[in-house]
């Protein structure tokens, strides 16, 4: 029997927006430390938590803040912009999926500092189908001996593994 390791939250980010990154990134595969992107990630990371900002960590999750507002449970997830919105959602998500697996009901807040939006997020069922689908799907990936082929997306001219994917181009 072969040991399933759990499903992270940075899975589930990496899963919508791109499969192959997603098994790379599973496997311990680190892009390009030098590129722009990896080193703004880098320093907004550190921006953010050296503002106060402290991330909550549990089971296989780490969020960005966790408030209580109106007696309500708040998990905050704070992202510079809404470019990868799906999987800012999805992670959003997984956390309220996690939270509620431990008896412990939250309410999302996905905040887009870039852009001053913020965004209510309630987990439904129909999330939690999806979620419990793409954590599959995750895990099928995991095992997987070679990563997926590259596919062309919208997201691959700024990603840190465009040239070990499009090397040959």
């Amino acid at each position: 029997m072969v040991h399933e390791l759990p499903v992270t939250a940075t899975d589930i980010w990496y899963y919508f927006i791109c499969k192959r990154e997603c098994w790379l990134m599973m496997h311990k595969i680190v892009p390009d430390q030098e590129d722009e992107n990896v080193e703004i990630g880098r320093f907004l990371h550190d921006y953010k938590y050296g503002k106060g900002i402290k991330e909550v960590t549990t089971e296989n999750i780490k969020m960005d803040r966790i408030r209580k507002i109106g007696g309500k449970i708040v998990v905050q997830e704070i992202k510079k912009s809404s470019r990868f919105y799906e999987s800012s959602r999805y992670q959003l998500l997984y956390y309220l999926l996690t939270l509620k697996q431990m008896g412990i009901h939250a309410v999302g807040e996905l905040k887009f500092t870039e852009e001053r939006k913020s965004e209510q997020v309630e987990l439904t069922e129909q999330d939690e189908q999806v979620l419990h689908q793409a954590i599959e799907d995750i895990q099928n990936l995991s095992r997987m001996p070679v990563p997926p082929a590259p596919k062309k997306i919208r997201f691959c001219r700024q990603c840190a593994y465009r040239e070990y994917c499009w090397a040959e181009e």
